[in-house]
């Protein structure tokens, strides 16, 4: 059975501290080339949240740049799009507690942005 995955970039992007500070977008870049891989091999729907920039290409991943600026402006998007889509089925890859609450809230689980980035990089 496949799952619905949606992914605070930020989060996930910060779990590992290689750099990515120094060049944001190649980061983005980078996580979404990852995503692209994880959902080709598991068949799973994946979308991935972005505070800002320049979506990057994907061919099996749904890139959604927050519509605002600012604090929590990811997990707002995050939140409007569980809402819209529905949170059963759902499965938010977060590290953000107050996020973490609104998901649960809205039926989605919950998987740490560092676990989810290990099974990512398990995948390569």
């Amino acid at each position: 059975m496949s799952r619905r995955w949606v992914v605070d970039a930020s989060n996930v992007v910060g779990a590992r501290p290689d750099g990515w500070w120094r060049d944001r977008a190649g980061a983005a870049r980078r996580l979404v080339a990852a995503l692209d891989e994880f959902a080709r091999r598991t068949g799973d729907a994946v979308t991935v949240v972005l505070d800002a920039g320049e979506p990057p290409p994907a061919d099996r991943v749904e890139v959604v740049v927050a519509p605002r600026r600012g604090r929590d402006a990811a997990d707002d998007a995050i939140v409007a799009l569980l809402a819209e889509r529905g949170g059963e089925g759902a499965r938010v890859v977060t590290s953000d507690a107050e996020l973490a609450r609104r998901a649960r809230a809205l039926g989605a689980d919950v998987e740490g942005a560092g676990g989810f980035r290990r099974r990512l990089d398990a995948g390569r």
